[in-house]
Parts: C-alpha cells; sequence; structure tokens
C-alpha cells in the first residue's frame, strides 16, 4: 500500500537503504530511525504547482504525492492543516527585518501541530489493516490522537506521565481514548507505550521511531513555501523536544528542493527549554546526544532522551541553524507578550520559540532584508495554571459605575 513514486527509507544514521514494504519502524541493521525516498522526477511527471494552484483540497492532503500513503480518508472535512500564516508589519519593523510571520498551527482540531503526523499516521495505519494506534505523549500527540481516531472510528491507547497538564488528559478522556497515565517521565511511557504496541500487535504512533510522523509535519513546511509564494523565510524558529517536527519541517523544505519548487532551505532553529536541552547541549558540545533529566514548565518539549534528536541535528546544522537555550522564565514571558502583541495564545513549549526568536533578535542575528517565522504549535488553553502563573491574582470589585471608573483610570496611569 506505499505509493509509487516511494522507492524505500534510508538510514540516517548507517545510510542502509530499507524495501518500502513490508513497512517496519527502525533501519533493519542498526535499529535507528528511517526516511522516505521519493522518486521526484515521477512525481513531476503528474504534479506540479500550478495543479496545487488550483486544487480545492484544503487540508494536508492538498499535498498527497508528497505523502507516504496511497490515499486520502474519504472523510476529511474535520480539516487537519491549511493553518494560517499570519503576518506582522509592526513586529518586523520593531525587530529590523523586512518580514515577521507566524505560522499558526493552533487552528487544527485538537488544538496542535500533532494533528498532522497522527492524520497522516491513521491513514497509513488502516492502509497497514490496523485499526488500534498506542502513543506516548506528554499531552498534545496523546489528545491529537485520540481526537482524530474518534473522527475516523478507531481506537487509541494514550500512555502519558500522569503529571500532563489536567486540559490534556481531560481531551483524551473526552475523545474515548483509553489513557494510561503513569507514575514516572514521558521516556518512560515511550518506552511502555512501544512494548505495549509491538506485543499487541497494534500501529504505534511514537514519535521519532515512526518514520511516517515527520512525513505528517513536514506539510507544515510545504504550506509555509506555498503560503510565501515559495519564496521561503530566511529563518524559522521552531519548539524542540523529541525532535520530531525540526526534523519533520527540513524534510519538507528538502523535498521542495529535490522538486526544484523553492530555491534554498531557511535556516531552522532549535529552541529548548534550559531544562531539556539535550540537542542544544551536543550541539555546543560537538559531541552525542546525551541524556538529560528534563525539568521545564513547557511539558510538549520536556525530554530526557530525544528520540528523534540526531534527525533534528542534521536539520540544524544542514540548514545553517542555531540551537537556542531559553530558561522557564523567558518562556512565561514570551507566551504573555506573544498572546498581548500577535492575539495567538501559545502553550509554554509553542512560546519558547517566540522566546527564542526574541534572544535572537537582541542578539542582532538578523539583517533588515531578511524574514522570520515562528511556529506556533500549540494553543496556550492546554495548559492555563501555566498562563496564570504570570499573571497574578484576579482583583474583584464593587458592581458600581464609580469604583470602575476610578478602577480603569487607575490601570491606565
Amino acid at each position: 500500500m506505499i505509493p509509487d513514486a516511494i522507492t524505500g527509507l534510508q538510514c540516517y544514521q548507517c545510510n542502509w537503504i530499507v524495501p518500502a514494504e513490508p513497512f517496519r519502524y527502525t533501519c533493519s541493521k542498526c535499529g535507528k530511525n528511517l526516511d522516505f525516498i521519493y522518486d521526484y522526477e515521477m512525481i513531476l511527471r503528474s504534479w506540479s504547482k500550478a495543479d496545487l494552484a488550483v486544487d480545492p483540497e484544503k487540508s494536508i492532503w492538498r499535498y498527497l504525492p508528497l505523502l507516504p500513503v496511497k490515499s486520502a480518508p474519504e472523510n476529511r472535512s474535520l480539516q487537519v492543516g491549511g493553518t494560517p500564516l499570519v503576518t506582522f508589519p509592526d513586529l518586523a519593523e520593531e525587530h529590523g527585518i523586512t518580514d515577521f510571520l507566524i505560522k499558526d498551527d493552533t487552528r487544527n482540531p485538537s488544538g496542535s501541530l500533532k494533528d498532522r503526523a497522527s492524520e497522516v499516521a491513521i491513514q497509513h495505519a488502516r492502509q497497514q489493516g490496523q485499526e488500534v494506534m498506542v502513543a506516548a505523549s506528554t499531552g498534545n500527540a496523546g489528545s491529537s490522537l485520540a481526537a482524530l481516531t474518534a473522527f475516523h472510528g478507531l481506537e487509541s491507547i494514550i500512555f502519558v506521565p500522569a503529571s500532563a497538564p489536567p486540559a490534556k488528559l481531560t481531551q483524551i478522556q473526552q475523545y474515548g481514548a483509553k489513557l494510561v497515565a503513569v507514575d514516572a517521565n514521558y521516556d518512560t511511557a515511550f518506552d511502555l507505550a512501544f512494548q505495549w504496541a509491538t506485543e499487541n500487535d497494534h500501529y504505534s504512533r511514537n514519535t521519532g521511531i515512526n518514520p511516517i510522523l515527520a512525513e505528517g509535519k513536514k506539510t507544515a513546511a510545504l504550506e509555509i513555501a506555498e503560503q510565501c509564494d515559495w519564496q521561503v523565510p530566511d529563518h524559522i524558529f521552531v519548539p524542540v523536544g523529541d525532535g520530531c517536527i525540526i526534523s519533520g519541517l527540513y524534510k519538507g523544505f528538502f523535498d521542495l528542493m529535490a522538486l526544484g519548487w523553492i530555491d534554498h532551505l531557511p535556516r531552522l532553529h532549535a529552541v529548548q527549554a534550559e531544562g531539556s536541552a539535550a540537542i542544544v547541549n551536543s550541539l555546543k558540545r560537538g559531541g552525542d546526544i546525551e541524556a538529560v533529566q528534563a525539568q521545564t514548565i513547557a511539558d510538549s518539549i520536556s525530554v530526557d532522551l530525544p528520540r528523534d534528536g540526531e534527525k533534528a541535528r542534521r536539520a540544524i546544522l544542514e540548514s545553517g541553524g542555531l540551537g537556542l537555550l531559553v530558561s522557564d522564565e523567558d518562556i512565561i514571558r514570551a507566551q504573555k507578550e506573544l498572546s498581548a502583541s500577535t492575539g495567538i495564545f501559545a502553550e509554554p513549549a509553542a512560546a519558547a520559540a517566540y522566546a527564542g526568536f526574541q534572544q535572537a533578535s537582541t542578539r542582532q542575528l538578523f539583517q533588515q532584508d531578511e524574514s522570520v517565522l515562528v511556529l506556533i504549535t500549540g494553543t496556550g488553553l492546554k495548559d492555563i495554571p501555566s498562563a496564570r502563573s504570570s499573571l497574578g491574582n484576579l482583583e474583584v470589585i464593587k458592581a458600581d459605575m464609580e469604583t470602575i471608573d476610578n478602577y480603569l483610570r487607575a490601570k491606565t496611569d
């Protein structure tokens, strides 16, 4: 059930070529992660930018020729993808650049970019004859899979650390998934979920280990390029935990370069929390990725050992990007400033990308003729307590006009 344009999968570690079928999660030689290989000339014979320009499909499925499934799902009315690219001329002027853009993936059905990966994984699972999907998550991947399996009529089992934000756990339960909250961290939940999926012959939606997921996430890159009329931004700031989002973006831009639809890669900057910095630490050291004991308010990027870390490093280095570290205080401050200046409410992990952009601007890393994009990956409604932490207690006043008048005058003084 693999498209003809896919010629196999290649291991990023040892370069071993794995046949496209039967599907396998990892390299059969060294056990590392895989990339799908496309025959770009075959794709170009039947698909063009002109075809895209007249395609009425608004979801990620407009890019079907560049996805590793034979067909799109019949019901696409719960639209995944097609999220807006929002421009902010005043912020561009403030930071001395030509354009400042936000790719707002809070608009996806479950409120996060993870819907892109889940949607493609569900279709792939169906074409593999699978009806039960298993995932480990700190919340977003789980709520994404739970939402979309509910829509498509599949069963999902979600392993999470019990410390995940209550709103995300509530989402998962509301969608009817089987929630397995373990008294351990994400890395342990990851191992347990993959073991359960393997032993019970279920489909694993674990980030990093399943190459389908980066293919779903790369649709954000395809949309960015198309929305920019194929003139990609000079810089893109990405929140990074496991590394799958930034490696997916790299793959999307790589595919477009191979098709000849864009002429350069944007610089992909990885932003990690100081308390979960395994990938950026490795860049600074120049050595292998070593596990950390992750501790950060940004739960979605809180990872001890990134499962797609090496592919993330490749994305950063080959695009000329940087690894940036931000503190939890930076993240919470950026979350509030982002909301107040753009109207976009981001969860802490997503706000980390904006904090990274602010740091880069302060360090004067941009040229005046450059364009910058910040990828916002999840809505702040998924973690209200973190957002409230910087706001203080809500003041309640008497319900009369004199008190209200005095209160508002004091606020403007």
